[in-house]
C-alpha cells in the first residue's frame, strides 16, 4: 500500500486506488501517515482532529473513527493499535512525504560533495512526489498547516538544489529561466533564488539582463530592509561585471 499526502489523498494499494471517505477519516490518515511506523498518541491525534476541543470524552470518538479507517483501507493490520495510541504499520518508503524527504537529502549531501551528476536525479525524483498543495485534505487544521509550510519549505530548498546543479552540470532547460523569475516573484527576498537567477541568465548568454536583475534585487532590498546583497551575491555580481565564469554558490 502507498499513500500520498503531497496534493490531495491518494491510497493505492495493488495498483488499485483505494476510496476513504470523509473529512475526519481522510484528515486521521494523513496525520499518522506523517509518521509511519510509529506510534501516534490518542491524545495527539485528536488535537489534531479536534483542534477546538471537539468531543468531551474523545477516546470513543478516536476508536469509532479507528475502526472506520481500519475497514477502509485494504490490510486491516497496517493501522495498529499500541498502548499510547496507534501506529500506522508501513515501511517509510510508502508515503510521498518521507519519499521526498530522503531523496531531498540524498540530493543536497551529493551535491556539497560536488557530485551534481549524481544530485541530479534523487532531486528530480524528489520533486516528481509532489501533485499540488501538501495535505490538502487536511488544510484546514492546524497540524497539517503548520506540517506544510515546514514541507513546502523542502520543496523550494530541493528546487534551488536542483536548479544548482542542472547549472553545475550543463544542463539547459528550456524553461529555466521562466521558471526562476516566477520563483523569485513569489519569494522576492529569497537572495539564493536570485543567484541562481543570476547565473541561469548567464548561462543563456543573457548577462546584461543578469545584470539588470541584479540591480532590481540590491533596489528591493534597500527598499525592504535597508541592507545589501549578500557577499556571495556581490561576489557573483563582480564575476558578471568581468565577464569571468562564476564561482559556484555554497548550497547551504
Amino acid at each position: 500500500m502507498r499513500i500520498g499526502v503531497l496534493g490531495p489523498l491518494e491510497v493505492v494499494a495493488d495498483g488499485r486506488p483505494v476510496d476513504v471517505g470523509g473529512f475526519r477519516l481522510r484528515a486521521l490518515l494523513i496525520r499518522l501517515a506523517l509518521d509511519p511506523g510509529g506510534v501516534v498518541t490518542s491524545r495527539a491525534l485528536a488535537e489534531a482532529l479536534w483542534p477546538d476541543g471537539g468531543p468531551a470524552n474523545p477516546a470513543p470518538a478516536l476508536h469509532s473513527l479507528v475502526s472506520r479507517l481500519r475497514r477502509a483501507l485494504p490490510g486491516r493490520d497496517a493501522l495498529r493499535s499500541e498502548p499510547a495510541g496507534y501506529r500506522l504499520d508501513l515501511p517509510g518508503d510508502s508515503v510521498d512525504v518521507t519519499r521526498f524527504e530522503r531523496l531531498a537529502a540524498q540530493g543536497h549531501r551529493a551535491l556539497r560533495q560536488g557530485r551534481p551528476d549524481a544530485a541530479l536525479p534523487a532531486l528530480a525524483g524528489a520533486l516528481a512526489l509532489w501533485r499540488g498543495e501538501p495535505l490538502a485534505d487536511a488544510a484546514a487544521l492546524p497540524f497539517a498547516a503548520s506540517a506544510a509550510v515546514r514541507l513546502e519549505e523542502l520543496q523550494l530548498g530541493a528546487l534551488e538544489d536542483r536548479i544548482e546543479a542542472e547549472l553545475a552540470t550543463g544542463h539547459r532547460p528550456p524553461g529555466g529561466v521562466a521558471e526562476l523569475e516566477q520563483l523569485t516573484a513569489a519569494h522576492p527576498l529569497r537572495e539564493r533564488l536570485r543567484a541562481l537567477h543570476l547565473r541561469t541568465l548567464a548561462a543563456h548568454g543573457r548577462q546584461a539582463e543578469a545584470l539588470a536583475a541584479f540591480e532590481t534585487y540590491r533596489r528591493l532590498l534597500a527598499a525592504e530592509l535597508g541592507t545589501d546583497p549578500g557577499p556571495d551575491l556581490r561576489a557573483l555580481h563582480l564575476h558578471l561585471l568581468r565577464g569571468t565564469p562564476p564561482t559556484p554558490l555554497p548550497s547551504d
